[in-house]
């Protein structure tokens, strides 16, 4: 199996690089930076290798600028985009990110036609959907990050707010990957029981663990400049699932085509079924109605900003 990197040279693609290097069996690594950047990611693919040797670990890293190099990837990850500050909201990377997606998306379609493309560029949502019309390529075979790293956030704040072991507690967040998102706490699990009759609920501020879930990215990028292991394990949940072809369900951004509420012709974080083919399925969510209306806003929000995108960059 071959995984590029578009990106590696920033923060959060070096970290997903070495991840992804460091637990799946890959025939190659490809690391894919611009001509300028190549010194950096040359030392970043010297230093991994020097970490994986003493894990008696052996990949195959290669480190390119020309895009053709991407031929043959089985998975494509593109976390190329300007970076966001802490007093920069991820749509004021809107249109400057859409034109560097639409570009590389282009060039996969062209020298690696058969790879799953993986969007983490932020606006994640809004990239998903440049990228796919960018592309040309299958529905199912596009996808972005998005809300499984919320989901992630919100998982480990619930296991830590209530003491227990993380794996046991069952949520995801679903919707747009920023202000918009939409916990499903309606249906959240702690040891197989409802979040709502859990121990110790009384003691929950529910508004309070939503609004951190909503700025942990910000919070990060103001105490250490970048977010960086978060993002760039959860690229690693996404890619080992599809190398590996392990039919997880997880909450991704793709395409929604009336599947969900009735929503169409906008690419929001719902659950899918993924495996080697990308997107298998979608799996239909039952909301309640607060979360039904909030992942409208959602739809109507990302819908909103992806169609002045779209205007800007004549897409």
């Amino acid at each position: 199996m071959k995984v590029t990197i578009i990106g590696a040279s920033g923060t959060v693609g070096a970290a997903a690089a070495f991840s992804i290097a460091e637990q799946i069996p890959l025939s190659e690594l490809l690391l894919f930076s611009r001509e300028n950047s190549l010194p950096a990611i040359r030392g970043e693919s010297l230093d991994m290798y020097d970490a994986l040797a003493a894990k008696n670990i052996h990949v195959n890293l290669k480190v390119t600028s020309n895009i053709e190099d991407i031929e043959g990837s089985d998975v494509v990850v593109i976390t190329a985009g300007v970076s966001r500050t802490s007093n920069m909201s991820r749509k004021d990377l809107a249109v400057p990110n859409a034109k560097i997606v639409a570009y590389y998306s282009k060039n996969v379609a062209k020298y690696a036609p058969n790879s799953i493309l993986l969007i983490v560029t932020n606006p994640v949502d809004v990239m998903t959907h440049v990228a796919l019309k960018s592309s040309g390529l299958d529905k199912n075979r596009v996808l972005g990050l998005g809300n499984h790293l919320d989901s992630l956030r919100l998982k480990s704040m619930l296991a830590r707010h209530f003491d227990i072991n993380v794996s046991e507690v069952h949520s995801r967040v679903v919707g747009e990957h920023g202000e918009n998102m939409v916990p499903l706490l309606s249906s959240t699990t702690i040891g197989g029981i409802l979040l709502k009759y859990f121990r110790n609920y009384g003691t929950f501020d529910i508004n309070k663990i939503i609004d951190r879930v909503k700025n942990a990215g910000t919070e990060v990028i103001k105490r250490k400049g970048a977010t960086e292991y978060g993002p760039a394990f959860a690229i690693y949940n996404l890619v080992t699932t599809i190398v590996n072809d392990e039919q997880k369900i997880l909450t991704v951004t793709t395409f929604l085509d009336g599947e969900i509420e009735g929503i169409n012709n906008v690419c929001l974080g719902v659950p899918v079924k993924l495996g080697r083919k990308g997107i298998e399925s979608i799996i239909p969510v039952e909301m309640d109605d607060f979360e039904k209306k909030s992942f409208l806003n959602a739809s109507n929000s990302v819908k909103e900003l992806t169609n002045h995108v779209f205007k800007e960059i004549d897409l």
